[in-house]
């Protein structure tokens, strides 16, 4: 706390510290205008600002405004720079309206893809999600203007998303929903938290001690404030207690008094509240004390979202290379035709908080025109006159998705389907044409059950209000597909990892899938899926070279260099992400099949080729441990594994990392000689132990004996490794010798 801010507390009554804890209305914060305390203004703004016009007549009166792409869009891209970029455009826009926050970026895990808001969300994977996150932030940030990461934590439904509490265990926690907020913390240290409206474990996120203050705080060094969601808040005072900085929207003074009244009462103390209070002034003086302004060009910001929106389209499927179109009609006359009123009026951005009242949108009918490509349109209401019109075209795009009543925030999905008419369509139109191209407007993964009867398939997620451009640009050659999916698209809803746990029963929701989300699970089962994890083609080739290590051996505390050569061997200047993987080998406990802990979108010029240079520490290979409370290496071997998708490794590498934890875990009279066998710190006690006791030959490799024999070596062999020490009494050894043996053991591993 600076002398500035000891100061202005020390003269604020204890009413206008309380009153600082909440908001003026439903943007603002109070001001103290008597020690000159200014009001500060948030706006929603993960992908546009959603703010009140001045002397509105409500909060959903907004200003016009630029519709950037959405979150699972710009996940997309993969391109950490993009985010940046963005971040940057939309807090100088922040700046032009007096914007002193914006609320976002949302980065919490789709754990399911019926999750109502997942448009708005990046990725299934917790690393992806936490380097988009860290860039965007930074971008934000750069113009002076604070972001509101959110939602801490684990928000991964809408139904009963006020009230429902999520039974999660803290590996599953640690390894899945808090990482992409740790990153950002950590590497962009963001001004603004917001906090869920969920409980974890029966602890509602608004008054969770150990989520905002023990984690966030102490843990990963968070300096900023936390602010509720908007009408979060249980029990204020309990809040305080926990590390709820402001409550928003506003309570019209009731919350205050009852802070008031906490400290009158003596059951809050108002050095705690001081502290609450001074995290909100070093924000409001940071912000006003460097204010930058903002130029606002509204019409330059819609083409950079075009630009932005051209780097997040994914190339699902290209048989044929129907993809790129040929923009001249053919000698016949016939021309490309397209089918669907998203060409014209696309779904660009989610419903709910993401809702931006847009400058103008520009759909993909209209930008193709606009390049001088001539192409012909139906709506494609009339399913039949769509596959007649579908006759005389020379190839066909339709334009489907999720219309709004689909998914939005407020309610989850029922079902992964698009609307029957849009498939019809799509069924129909294929079956009279054999050049058949869908383009997808979706927040979230659709089933495709015509997949097998169309060439080509464009996924554009909610790309932005100039979406179309991006589109025209991509269908008809003048851009480079170089997105790739931050999801995985499943064949079914009942192959997802949470279909039996999703969304609970309205007062409870077990994540009984536990680390196993997304890819993590569908690779660990070996289940097929529609489209995989990091999937996206391109129009040209990439041929990638093998894996180089600087280091075959390294310490958990050191960090090793990984290199890969790719060369663009096609015709056309292109973009690719090379995805690295990592495999745990050392059998220590139940980890996923790989994990991503590294990603690089490299461009290249047709005949380029580049290395490219990924660094993994100690957080790479690490897992949660809950019995050391810590970040924790299993000694071993590793699998270092680059390719272009979760399912299309193109080459792999072998590497053997030794922990500097000696201890895993504490030795009990519980405790196996498996559980120590399993773990290469201790595995030389347990077999020196063992051959000293018992004979070398006890824990030897044997083969099956003959099935007629009751117990054989193998199964006694199994039987030693699977009794806890305290089964020795039975074999000579008494309670005193047996808790003098672990106490032994545990002493070696100090």
């Amino acid at each position: 706390m600076t002398e500035k801010i000891k100061s202005i507390i020390s003269q604020m009554t204890l009413e206008e510290k309380a009153s600082l804890c909440s908001g003026k209305d439903w943007w603002r914060t109070k001001p103290v205008e008597r020690l000159g305390i200014p009001s500060v203004m948030v706006s929603d703004g993960p992908s546009g600002l959603r703010t009140q016009i001045e002397n509105g007549s409500d909060e959903n009166d907004s200003i016009t405004a630029v519709s950037f792409p959405s979150g699972c869009a710009t996940a997309a891209s993969w391109d950490r720079e993009l985010l940046f970029k963005e971040g940057q455009i939309l807090g100088n826009e922040a700046n032009a309206m007096n914007v002193s926050v914006l609320l976002g970026p949302a980065i919490n895990i789709k754990r399911s893809p019926l999750c109502g808001r997942n448009f708005e969300y990046f990725s299934e994977d917790p690393y992806l999600a936490g380097q988009l996150s860290e860039y965007y932030t930074k971008g934000v940030q750069s113009q002076n203007v604070g972001v509101s990461v959110k939602h801490f934590a684990a928000n991964n439904q809408e139904f009963r998303r006020f009230s429902v509490s999520e039974k999660i265990d803290e590996r599953t926690l640690r390894e899945i929903y808090l990482p992409a907020f740790e990153n950002t913390v950590k590497k962009a240290q963001p001004k603004n938290i917001m906090c869920s409206y969920n409980a974890i474990n029966g602890k509602l996120s608004s008054e969770n001690k150990w989520l905002l203050n023990d984690v966030l705080r102490n843990e990963w060094g968070f300096k900023g404030f936390v602010v509720s969601d908007w009408g979060a808040v249980n029990d204020r005072v309990e809040g305080i207690k926990a590390g709820l900085n402001l409550e928003m929207p506003y309570s019209g003074g009731l919350t205050d008094s009852y802070i008031v009244e906490a400290v009158k009462n003596g059951t809050l103390e108002e050095s705690r509240l001081d502290e609450v209070v001074a995290d909100l002034l070093n924000f409001i003086f940071e912000y006003t004390e460097n204010k930058k302004s903002g130029i606002w060009d509204k019409e330059n910001d819609h083409l950079e979202s075009a630009k932005i929106a051209e780097e997040c389209c994914v190339l699902l499927k290209n048989d044929d290379s129907l993809l790129p179109l040929n923009s001249k009609p053919g000698t016949d006359g016939k021309k490309v035709l397209f089918i669907g009123n998203f060409a014209k009026t696309p779904r660009f951005e989610g419903g709910g908080s993401s809702n931006i009242k847009t400058y103008k949108v520009t759909g993909a009918f209209e930008a193709a025109k606009e390049l001088g490509i001539d192409v012909d349109f139906i709506d494609g209401k009339d399913t039949q006159l769509a596959a007649d019109a579908a006759k005389k075209a020379s190839a066909v795009v339709i334009f489907a998705g999720l219309p709004d009543s689909y998914e939005s925030e407020g309610f989850d999905r029922d079902k992964l389907d698009m609307p029957e008419s849009h498939n019809a369509v799509i069924e129909a139109v294929a079956e009279v044409n054999k050049n058949v191209a869908v383009v997808l407007h979706n927040g979230s993964p659709v089933t495709m059950p015509w997949l097998g009867k169309v060439k080509s398939v464009l996924e554009c997620y909610l790309g932005g209000e100039a979406v179309g451009i991006a589109q025209a640009k991509i269908l008809f050659g003048l851009a480079n597909p170089s997105g790739k999916l931050p999801e995985t698209f499943p064949l079914r809803l009942e192959d997802t990892p949470s279909y039996l746990n999703f969304p609970g029963n309205g007062r409870t929701v077990n994540y009984a899938e536990g680390i196993f989300v997304g890819y993590r699970w569908y690779d660990s089962r070996k289940i097929n899926v529609l489209f995989p994890f990091g999937h996206g083609m391109s129009y040209t080739k990439f041929e990638y070279g093998k894996i180089s290590l600087s280091s075959d051996s390294i310490k958990d505390n050191q960090t090793v260099e990984v290199s890969v050569r790719i060369k663009n061997t096609g015709d056309m200047d292109g973009k690719e992400v090379v995805q690295l993987y990592v495999r745990d080998l050392t059998g220590f406990d139940i980890r996923p099949d790989k994990e991503l802990k590294g990603f690089e979108k490299v461009s290249l010029k047709k005949g380029e080729e580049k290395t490219v240079k990924i660094i993994l520490d100690k957080r790479s290979f690490a897992m949660w441990n809950s019995d050391i409370n810590d970040w924790y290496v299993p000694t071993g071997e590793y699998e270092i594994l680059i390719g272009s998708s979760s399912s299309d490794i193109k080459d792999s590498a072998i590497i053997n990392v030794t922990s500097t934890t000696k201890k895993a875990f504490e030795i009990t009279r519980w405790t196996t000689a498996g559980d120590m066998m399993n773990n290469a710190e201790m595995r030389p006690l347990i077999i020196d132990f063992t051959t000293k006791n018992y004979g070398a030959d006890k824990l030897a490799d044997v083969e099956e004996s003959d099935a007629n024999v009751p117990f054989s070596k193998k199964t006694l062999k199994e039987m030693y490794l699977n009794d806890p020490f305290r089964s020795m009494r039975g074999k000579g050894k008494t309670d005193e010798e047996i808790d003098k043996i672990v106490a032994d053991f545990n002493k070696a591993l100090e």
